[in-house]
């Protein structure tokens, strides 16, 4: 994804929530709106329901958008903040150029449908919604649904400054991989889970080109690549070709949230490095394997990653609030 394509230590904490930040997400909890916005869980699902109806690419998309938001600045919906004036909002940074509309217009769409509800006016978060949406498209392609923590607030702040080496790089070896999703409190597994991420939507060509062309002076083709695949990919994307052109992360399951991707791994079917580096490296590979071979106990270990990734760098109500528009601070 940017990595799923796929959270930044946030500077605009309390210093509370800094040195503590179990005290933001402890304010998570499932049902938080159950006595402020009811329905809300039934609205935001009819949304993305609706928009998955019109376009596959909200799936991968709203997956995509909660990774980047939760790996800069917490899970905040500040990658949603559009650029104004003389700042350059997250979203305009060169690492999120590649979000898909169709994820910033699930939520868009979503809050305006609370928001149409009296009650529930100016009641619920952006960043919530993005939570329960992400959730929602998990579930349409296929994938485990589970219950969703909710309390967060919207982040006050949104730089192009602040992604800045807070998201995996396609070229990532397994250690920049744990260094970079431990910095967010995620472990190896946890790390491993989300990957799959990968099982869903596109990338471009300019992403993974290094490894079907001049890989190295001894190897023209990366060697942990499948020979078959690698050829395919090359007629997909031939030199000199058009970097905006999209190729299926998954060539075998594309719009199925499964465990296809871990038995992709094992056959060197990896689009990026940084996939196909969870199988080669021995300290990896006995969980791409188990997982390859047991989709409950993957599922088990992705509802658990999705959920500890969505408590990174959560809002409090003291350096938060709850926009009226999600696309600018109120």
């Amino acid at each position: 994804m940017g990595r799923f394509n796929l959270v930044i230590a946030v500077f605009s904490l309390s210093l509370s929530v800094c040195f503590f930040p179990e005290l933001a997400s402890a304010q998570l909890k499932q049902n938080y709106y159950a006595n402020i916005c009811p329905n809300v869980e039934t609205v935001v699902r009819n949304v993305v329901n609706q928009k998955f109806r019109q376009t596959f690419v909200t799936v991968p998309a709203t997956l995509r958008l909660f990774f980047h938001d939760c790996f800069v600045q917490g899970c905040d919906a500040s990658v949603i903040v559009a650029s104004s004036g003389s700042n350059t909002a997250e979203k305009d940074h060169p690492d999120n150029l590649s979000l898909a509309g169709d994820g910033f217009d699930t939520v868009i769409k979503a809050k305006a449908a609370v928001d149409a509800i009296p009650r529930c006016k100016n009641k619920v978060s952006c960043a919530d919604i993005l939570a329960m949406a992400t959730r929602d498209v998990i579930s349409l392609a296929g994938g485990p649904s589970y219950a969703v923590e909710l309390g967060r607030f919207d982040g006050l702040s949104s730089t192009a400054a602040s992604v800045n080496g807070n998201l995996p790089k396609p070229n990532f070896n397994l250690n920049q991989l744990n260094t970079m999703f431990a910095s967010k409190g995620l472990s190896q597994t946890d790390m491993i889970a989300l990957s799959a991420a990968h099982s869903l939507g596109f990338s471009h060509c300019d992403k993974f080109a290094n490894r079907i062309y001049n890989f190295s002076r001894q190897n023209p083709v990366d060697p942990t690549l499948n020979r078959q695949y690698a050829t395919q990919l090359q007629s997909m994307c031939p030199r000199n070709v058009d970097p905006r052109i999209a190729i299926n992360m998954d060539p075998n399951t594309p719009r199925i949230f499964d465990n296809v991707y871990f038995q992709n791994l094992q056959q060197g079917k990896g689009l990026f490095t940084s996939d196909q580096v969870l199988w080669t490296d021995q300290k990896s590979r006995p969980t791409v394997d188990t997982w390859a071979k047991n989709p409950k106990a993957f599922q088990g270990a992705f509802i658990q990653a999705m959920t500890k990734l969505g408590r990174v760098g959560v809002k409090t109500s003291r350096n938060g609030n709850i926009r009226f528009d999600c696309g600018r601070f109120n």
